[in-house]
Protein backbone atom coordinates (compact mmCIF):
# COMPACT_ATOMS: atom_id res chain seq x y z
CA UNK A 1 0.00 0.00 0.00
CA UNK A 2 1.16 3.50 -1.03
CA UNK A 3 0.35 7.01 0.56
CA UNK A 4 1.09 10.17 -1.37
CA UNK A 5 0.93 13.10 0.97
CA UNK A 6 -0.23 16.73 -0.39
CA UNK A 7 2.60 18.62 -2.01
CA UNK A 8 2.49 21.46 0.88
CA UNK A 9 2.30 18.91 3.35
CA UNK A 10 4.10 19.71 6.80
CA UNK A 11 7.05 17.78 8.58
CA UNK A 12 5.04 17.85 11.48
CA UNK A 13 1.90 16.20 9.29
CA UNK A 14 3.79 14.42 7.59
CA UNK A 15 4.87 12.18 10.90
CA UNK A 16 1.47 12.24 11.79
CA UNK A 17 0.49 10.32 8.64
CA UNK A 18 3.23 7.87 9.57
CA UNK A 19 2.21 7.36 13.60
CA UNK A 20 -1.27 6.77 12.03
CA UNK A 21 -0.34 3.90 9.51
CA UNK A 22 1.70 2.63 12.31
CA UNK A 23 -1.30 2.66 14.86
CA UNK A 24 -3.77 1.10 12.24
CA UNK A 25 -0.89 -0.97 10.87
CA UNK A 26 0.95 -1.96 13.86
CA UNK A 27 3.94 -0.89 14.86
CA UNK A 28 6.17 -3.97 13.92
CA UNK A 29 5.20 -3.61 10.30
CA UNK A 30 8.34 -1.91 8.56
CA UNK A 31 7.27 1.55 6.65
CA UNK A 32 9.13 3.43 3.90
CA UNK A 33 9.14 6.82 3.91
CA UNK A 34 11.03 8.98 0.44
CA UNK A 35 10.41 11.96 -1.74
CA UNK A 36 8.86 10.99 -5.24
CA UNK A 37 8.20 13.76 -7.77
CA UNK A 38 7.84 16.46 -4.84
CA UNK A 39 5.22 14.10 -2.88
CA UNK A 40 6.06 12.64 0.46
CA UNK A 41 5.16 8.98 0.26
CA UNK A 42 4.87 6.43 2.22
CA UNK A 43 4.79 2.45 1.63
CA UNK A 44 3.73 -0.41 3.60
CA UNK A 45 3.80 -4.35 2.46
CA UNK A 46 0.73 -5.74 0.91
CA UNK A 47 -3.09 -4.05 1.52
CA UNK A 48 -4.35 -5.56 4.55
CA UNK A 49 -6.09 -2.50 6.26
CA UNK A 50 -9.44 -2.94 7.09
CA UNK A 51 -12.11 -0.36 5.25
CA UNK A 52 -12.63 1.32 8.52
CA UNK A 53 -8.44 2.36 9.10
CA UNK A 54 -8.42 2.98 4.87
CA UNK A 55 -11.62 5.75 5.37
CA UNK A 56 -9.35 6.98 8.83
CA UNK A 57 -5.67 7.58 6.28
CA UNK A 58 -7.93 8.96 3.51
CA UNK A 59 -9.66 11.70 5.63
CA UNK A 60 -6.45 12.80 7.76
CA UNK A 61 -5.76 16.48 5.61
CA UNK A 62 -2.22 15.47 4.55
CA UNK A 63 -2.62 12.86 2.68
CA UNK A 64 -3.34 12.83 -1.17
CA UNK A 65 -4.16 9.53 -2.36
CA UNK A 66 -3.58 6.00 -1.15
CA UNK A 67 -2.63 3.33 -4.02
CA UNK A 68 -3.35 -0.77 -3.35
CA UNK A 69 -1.16 -2.56 -5.86
CA UNK A 70 -1.65 -6.24 -6.30
CA UNK A 71 2.23 -6.47 -6.90
CA UNK A 72 4.90 -6.81 -5.19
CA UNK A 73 7.09 -4.35 -6.38
CA UNK A 74 4.99 -0.97 -5.24
CA UNK A 75 7.08 2.35 -6.36
CA UNK A 76 7.72 0.59 -9.38
CA UNK A 77 4.20 -0.19 -10.98
CA UNK A 78 1.94 1.45 -13.10
CA UNK A 79 -0.64 0.86 -10.44
CA UNK A 80 1.26 3.66 -8.61
CA UNK A 81 2.78 5.67 -11.51
CA UNK A 82 0.66 5.48 -15.01
CA UNK A 83 2.54 7.42 -16.83
CA UNK A 84 6.00 6.80 -18.07
CA UNK A 85 8.95 8.01 -16.08
CA UNK A 86 11.43 10.11 -17.82
CA UNK A 87 14.97 10.11 -16.64
CA UNK A 88 17.30 13.24 -17.65
CA UNK A 89 21.29 12.96 -17.44
CA UNK A 90 24.14 14.72 -18.72
CA UNK A 91 25.17 18.79 -17.10
CA UNK A 92 27.90 19.75 -18.76
CA UNK A 93 27.79 23.43 -20.21
CA UNK A 94 27.50 23.11 -24.26
CA UNK A 95 25.92 19.85 -23.97
CA UNK A 96 22.76 19.01 -24.50
CA UNK A 97 21.29 16.78 -21.71
CA UNK A 98 20.11 13.29 -22.60
CA UNK A 99 16.38 12.08 -22.30
CA UNK A 100 15.99 8.49 -21.73
CA UNK A 101 12.44 7.57 -21.84
CA UNK A 102 11.28 9.60 -24.51
CA UNK A 103 10.44 8.95 -27.44
CA UNK A 104 13.54 8.93 -29.53
CA UNK A 105 15.82 6.23 -28.86
CA UNK A 106 19.11 6.67 -26.99
CA UNK A 107 22.05 5.43 -28.02
CA UNK A 108 24.79 4.28 -25.50
CA UNK A 109 28.19 3.23 -26.63
CA UNK A 110 31.38 2.34 -25.71
CA UNK A 111 34.13 -0.54 -24.87
CA UNK A 112 33.41 -2.89 -22.36
CA UNK A 113 36.46 -2.00 -20.30
CA UNK A 114 38.57 1.22 -20.49
CA UNK A 115 42.24 0.10 -21.46
CA UNK A 116 44.08 3.57 -21.79
CA UNK A 117 43.81 6.97 -22.53
CA UNK A 118 43.91 6.69 -26.07
CA UNK A 119 42.16 3.88 -26.45
CA UNK A 120 39.22 5.46 -24.53
CA UNK A 121 39.75 9.20 -25.79
CA UNK A 122 39.51 7.51 -29.55
CA UNK A 123 36.28 5.22 -29.16
CA UNK A 124 34.52 8.11 -26.88
CA UNK A 125 34.99 10.46 -30.39
CA UNK A 126 34.15 7.85 -32.79
CA UNK A 127 31.01 6.75 -30.93
CA UNK A 128 29.98 10.28 -30.62
CA UNK A 129 30.35 10.93 -34.21
CA UNK A 130 28.44 7.59 -34.74
CA UNK A 131 25.53 9.58 -33.08
CA UNK A 132 25.89 7.54 -29.86
CA UNK A 133 24.75 10.05 -26.75
CA UNK A 134 26.02 8.58 -23.83
CA UNK A 135 29.62 6.70 -23.47
CA UNK A 136 30.17 3.45 -21.86
CA UNK A 137 32.89 2.34 -20.46
CA UNK A 138 34.03 -0.08 -17.36
CA UNK A 139 36.40 0.89 -15.07
CA UNK A 140 35.72 -1.97 -12.57
CA UNK A 141 35.24 -5.23 -14.39
CA UNK A 142 33.40 -8.55 -12.91
CA UNK A 143 34.89 -11.48 -14.63
CA UNK A 144 34.17 -15.13 -14.40
CA UNK A 145 37.69 -15.68 -14.42
CA UNK A 146 39.96 -13.79 -11.75
CA UNK A 147 42.97 -14.28 -14.39
CA UNK A 148 40.85 -11.81 -16.52
CA UNK A 149 41.63 -8.28 -17.02
CA UNK A 150 39.69 -6.79 -14.01
CA UNK A 151 39.35 -2.85 -15.31
CA UNK A 152 41.65 0.25 -14.55
CA UNK A 153 39.80 0.84 -11.27
CA UNK A 154 40.14 4.71 -10.22
CA UNK A 155 42.46 5.41 -12.69
CA UNK A 156 39.39 4.09 -15.42
CA UNK A 157 36.90 6.09 -13.49
CA UNK A 158 39.52 9.05 -14.04
CA UNK A 159 39.51 8.45 -17.61
CA UNK A 160 35.90 8.05 -18.14
CA UNK A 161 35.56 11.51 -16.73
CA UNK A 162 38.68 13.03 -18.73
CA UNK A 163 36.46 11.77 -21.55
CA UNK A 164 33.32 13.32 -20.63
CA UNK A 165 34.99 16.49 -20.79
CA UNK A 166 36.51 16.14 -23.72
CA UNK A 167 32.93 14.93 -25.74
CA UNK A 168 30.19 16.30 -23.99
CA UNK A 169 28.86 12.96 -23.39
CA UNK A 170 27.49 11.85 -19.94
CA UNK A 171 29.28 9.07 -18.48
CA UNK A 172 27.66 5.17 -17.80
CA UNK A 173 29.69 2.88 -15.61
CA UNK A 174 29.66 0.09 -13.08
CA UNK A 175 29.86 -0.03 -9.60
CA UNK A 176 30.14 -3.24 -7.83
CA UNK A 177 30.82 -2.57 -4.09
CA UNK A 178 28.21 -0.46 -1.63
CA UNK A 179 31.50 1.26 -0.22
CA UNK A 180 32.17 2.41 -4.00
CA UNK A 181 29.29 4.38 -4.58
CA UNK A 182 30.15 7.40 -3.36
CA UNK A 183 33.40 7.26 -5.64
CA UNK A 184 31.84 6.15 -8.87
CA UNK A 185 29.10 8.97 -8.48
CA UNK A 186 31.19 11.45 -8.36
CA UNK A 187 33.27 10.56 -11.90
CA UNK A 188 29.51 9.05 -13.23
CA UNK A 189 26.47 10.15 -14.65
CA UNK A 190 25.04 6.93 -14.51
CA UNK A 191 25.48 4.17 -12.02
CA UNK A 192 25.51 0.64 -13.60
CA UNK A 193 24.64 -2.24 -11.68
CA UNK A 194 25.25 -5.49 -13.38
CA UNK A 195 23.82 -8.62 -14.25
CA UNK A 196 25.69 -10.28 -11.18
CA UNK A 197 24.68 -7.66 -8.56
CA UNK A 198 21.19 -7.58 -9.44
CA UNK A 199 20.43 -8.97 -5.75
CA UNK A 200 23.21 -7.59 -4.06
CA UNK A 201 20.91 -5.47 -1.89
CA UNK A 202 23.48 -3.40 0.22
CA UNK A 203 24.76 -2.32 -3.13
CA UNK A 204 20.87 -1.98 -4.41
CA UNK A 205 20.38 0.49 -1.08
CA UNK A 206 23.65 2.06 -1.44
CA UNK A 207 22.93 3.19 -4.71
CA UNK A 208 19.09 4.14 -3.76
CA UNK A 209 20.00 6.10 -0.68
CA UNK A 210 22.78 8.16 -1.90
CA UNK A 211 22.66 11.80 -2.14
CA UNK A 212 23.55 12.32 -5.26
CA UNK A 213 20.25 10.81 -6.67
CA UNK A 214 22.51 9.39 -9.88
CA UNK A 215 20.37 7.82 -12.49
CA UNK A 216 20.74 3.42 -12.06
CA UNK A 217 20.54 1.38 -14.67
CA UNK A 218 19.56 -1.95 -13.34
CA UNK A 219 20.50 -4.77 -15.79
CA UNK A 220 18.47 -8.29 -15.14
CA UNK A 221 20.01 -11.24 -13.98
CA UNK A 222 21.47 -14.09 -15.28
CA UNK A 223 18.28 -16.16 -14.67
CA UNK A 224 16.09 -13.69 -12.91
CA UNK A 225 12.30 -13.34 -13.44
CA UNK A 226 10.51 -10.90 -14.12
CA UNK A 227 9.09 -9.83 -10.58
CA UNK A 228 12.71 -10.46 -9.07
CA UNK A 229 14.27 -7.72 -11.15
CA UNK A 230 11.05 -5.01 -10.40
CA UNK A 231 11.96 -5.99 -6.47
CA UNK A 232 15.68 -5.16 -6.87
CA UNK A 233 14.30 -2.37 -8.63
CA UNK A 234 12.17 -1.50 -5.85
CA UNK A 235 14.79 -1.18 -3.51
CA UNK A 236 16.91 1.29 -5.30
CA UNK A 237 13.46 3.59 -5.27
CA UNK A 238 12.43 2.86 -2.08
CA UNK A 239 15.61 3.33 -0.61
CA UNK A 240 15.05 7.39 -2.07
CA UNK A 241 16.47 7.11 -5.54
CA UNK A 242 13.15 7.09 -8.63
CA UNK A 243 16.00 7.36 -11.20
CA UNK A 244 16.30 3.68 -12.03
CA UNK A 245 16.86 2.53 -16.10
CA UNK A 246 16.07 -1.63 -16.39
CA UNK A 247 18.23 -3.06 -19.26
CA UNK A 248 17.46 -6.88 -20.51
CA UNK A 249 21.03 -8.31 -21.19
CA UNK A 250 19.82 -11.90 -21.99
CA UNK A 251 19.29 -14.85 -19.80
CA UNK A 252 21.02 -18.04 -19.43
CA UNK A 253 19.94 -20.27 -22.05
CA UNK A 254 20.69 -24.38 -23.01
CA UNK A 255 22.01 -23.17 -26.19
CA UNK A 256 25.47 -22.25 -26.83
CA UNK A 257 25.18 -20.63 -30.13
CA UNK A 258 24.97 -17.45 -28.19
CA UNK A 259 26.11 -16.08 -25.30
CA UNK A 260 22.41 -15.52 -23.76
CA UNK A 261 18.79 -15.85 -24.88
CA UNK A 262 17.46 -12.13 -25.64
CA UNK A 263 14.41 -11.97 -24.22
CA UNK A 264 12.52 -9.23 -26.25
CA UNK A 265 9.14 -10.48 -25.22
CA UNK A 266 9.85 -8.89 -21.57
CA UNK A 267 10.03 -5.18 -23.45
CA UNK A 268 6.58 -4.93 -24.02
CA UNK A 269 5.61 -6.48 -20.90
CA UNK A 270 7.52 -4.56 -18.54
CA UNK A 271 5.99 -1.42 -20.48
CA UNK A 272 2.49 -3.09 -19.05
CA UNK A 273 4.36 -3.74 -15.30
CA UNK A 274 6.26 -0.77 -15.06
CA UNK A 275 6.63 2.83 -15.32
CA UNK A 276 10.67 2.79 -15.83
CA UNK A 277 12.39 3.28 -19.17
CA UNK A 278 13.48 -0.22 -20.61
CA UNK A 279 17.00 -0.42 -22.36
CA UNK A 280 18.49 -3.18 -24.77
CA UNK A 281 21.59 -4.44 -24.42
CA UNK A 282 22.32 -6.86 -27.61
CA UNK A 283 25.80 -7.36 -26.96
CA UNK A 284 25.64 -9.70 -23.94
CA UNK A 285 22.63 -10.97 -25.25
CA UNK A 286 24.24 -12.65 -28.08
CA UNK A 287 27.83 -12.36 -27.39
CA UNK A 288 28.45 -12.04 -31.75
CA UNK A 289 28.88 -8.95 -33.47
CA UNK A 290 27.39 -9.86 -36.38
CA UNK A 291 23.74 -10.48 -34.51
CA UNK A 292 24.15 -6.90 -32.84
CA UNK A 293 22.71 -4.62 -36.03
CA UNK A 294 19.57 -7.08 -36.37
CA UNK A 295 18.69 -7.64 -32.47
CA UNK A 296 19.23 -3.86 -32.18
CA UNK A 297 16.22 -3.05 -34.91
CA UNK A 298 14.24 -5.82 -33.00
CA UNK A 299 14.57 -4.09 -29.49
CA UNK A 300 13.86 -1.05 -30.70
CA UNK A 301 10.22 -2.06 -32.57
CA UNK A 302 9.64 -4.13 -29.61
CA UNK A 303 9.16 -0.94 -27.68
CA UNK A 304 12.70 -0.32 -26.21
CA UNK A 305 13.77 3.05 -25.23
CA UNK A 306 17.11 2.74 -26.22
CA UNK A 307 20.46 0.27 -26.82
CA UNK A 308 23.57 -0.07 -24.82
CA UNK A 309 26.12 -1.71 -27.21
CA UNK A 310 30.07 -2.33 -26.76
CA UNK A 311 31.86 -0.74 -29.20
CA UNK A 312 36.03 -0.62 -30.00
CA UNK A 313 37.79 0.93 -32.57
CA UNK A 314 39.60 -2.96 -32.89
CA UNK A 315 37.83 -5.21 -31.43
CA UNK A 316 39.88 -8.14 -32.13
CA UNK A 317 42.17 -6.60 -29.63
CA UNK A 318 39.68 -5.91 -27.20
CA UNK A 319 41.01 -6.78 -23.86
CA UNK A 320 37.35 -7.29 -22.46
CA UNK A 321 34.37 -8.57 -25.07
CA UNK A 322 35.95 -8.34 -27.96
CA UNK A 323 33.74 -11.02 -29.94
CA UNK A 324 30.85 -9.26 -29.18
CA UNK A 325 31.87 -6.10 -29.99
CA UNK A 326 30.90 -3.44 -33.13
CA UNK A 327 33.01 -0.92 -34.32
CA UNK A 328 32.20 2.74 -34.55
CA UNK A 329 31.16 2.10 -38.61
CA UNK A 330 28.59 -0.46 -37.17
CA UNK A 331 27.15 1.39 -34.85
CA UNK A 332 26.35 4.54 -37.15
CA UNK A 333 24.74 2.17 -39.31
CA UNK A 334 22.60 0.70 -36.34
CA UNK A 335 21.97 4.49 -35.24
CA UNK A 336 20.73 5.21 -38.51
CA UNK A 337 18.32 2.07 -38.73
CA UNK A 338 16.96 2.17 -35.21
CA UNK A 339 16.15 5.98 -35.42
CA UNK A 340 13.89 4.77 -38.52
CA UNK A 341 12.16 2.14 -37.23
CA UNK A 342 11.38 4.34 -33.99
CA UNK A 343 9.93 7.12 -36.49
CA UNK A 344 7.95 4.11 -38.32
CA UNK A 345 6.04 2.90 -35.11
CA UNK A 346 5.48 5.49 -33.73
CA UNK A 347 3.54 6.94 -36.61
CA UNK A 348 0.64 6.81 -36.45
CA UNK A 349 -0.29 6.30 -40.37
CA UNK A 350 1.74 3.44 -40.25
CA UNK A 351 0.19 1.89 -37.09
CA UNK A 352 -3.27 2.24 -38.34
CA UNK A 353 -2.48 0.84 -41.80
CA UNK A 354 -1.11 -2.37 -40.28
CA UNK A 355 -4.07 -2.26 -38.43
Amino acid sequence: MIIVTRSQVTGAEHRQVIELLQQLAGSQRPISAITMQGRQVICIDGNSLDAQAHAALSQHNAVERIVSTSTPYQLVSRAFQSEDSVIVVGDLPGSPPVTIGGAAPVMIAGPCAVESREQLMEIARAVKDAGAQVLRGGAFKPRTSPYQFQGLGIEGLQLLAEAREATGLPVITEVMEPEMVDVVAQYADILQIGSRNMQNFPLLRAAGSHPSRRPVMLKRGLASTIDEWLLAAEYIVAAGNPNVILCERGIRSFDTHTRNLLDLACVPLLHELTHLPVIVDPSHATGRRELVPTMSRAAIAAGAHGLILETHTDPNSALCDGRQSITPAQLRIITQQTRLVAQIMSDPAVLDYVA
